[in-house]
């Protein structure tokens, strides 16, 4: 391990914050998990940002569900959800309560417990490919329902599930942003994806395609 401030957990402070400003500088950071086996930790490398009920793109913009309501809670919290009934995503809720804004955790690279991730990940071609995208991100780290709503910011315990780390931050001149993955309608548009120019492990964008409606036959 190495010295402070890179094993310093970051602060509720940092997450209460604009989620515009929190998410760029969660590039560098270091996501630990936890797992009954062993620690896994994670370089951030790609997020994007979700700004709650004023977004056409959040999970938090018709309001509160039983599914969201992490989102409302107070910031420096995990919001997980289960996405086309197969796989987990991992989101770290920012701002004021109430606010409803988070960022996903969208790719890194894998620092610490590479073998315990890749036992979960075995068709991850190489170690660049292990976290290479939201769910794969999320199968990796062990990550399920089961740590929706569970703090980031427990001032370093060390049995913690989750914590979230100082770390590295990116470099300004390394941080490129543009439009999120696979959002449509009003929030196609928002530059809110932001990664590490040049990391291996960013993932590909892909923009929103509509689902077409198929016509019964007659």
């Amino acid at each position: 391990m190495t010295d402070v401030p890179e094993r310093m957990p970051l602060s509720r402070d940092f997450f209460d914050r604009p989620v515009l400003d929190v998410a760029p500088d969660l590039l560098g950071r270091t996501l630990v998990r936890h797992t009954p086996d062993g620690p896994i930790e994670l370089r951030l490398t790609e997020v994007e940002a979700y700004d709650g009920e004023t977004d056409p793109g959040s999970h938090a913009y018709r309001g509160r569900t039983a599914r969201n309501a992490s989102m409302f809670g107070p910031p420096g919290h995990a919001y997980v959800y289960f996405i086309y009934g197969m796989w987990f995503s991992v989101n770290l809720v920012c701002g004021p309560e109430n606010k409803a804004s988070g960022i996903l955790l969208r790719a890194g690279e894998i620092t610490t417990g590479a073998p315990l991730a890749a036992r979960r990940r075995p068709k991850a071609r190489n170690a660049h490919e292990l976290a290479k995208g939201p769910a794969r991100l999320a199968t990796a780290l062990d990550i399920d329902r089961t740590l929706d709503g569970t703090d980031v910011c427990h001032g370093g315990d060390p049995t913690a599930p989750l914590s979230v780390l100082y770390g590295t931050p990116a470099a300004p001149a390394q941080v490129r942003n543009g439009p999120r993955v696979g959002v449509g309608g009003d929030g196609a548009d928002h530059p809110w994806r932001y990664w590490i120019a040049g990391d291996r492990t960013v993932s590909q964008y892909r923009p929103h395609t509509p689902r077409r409606r198929t016509t019964p036959a007659t």
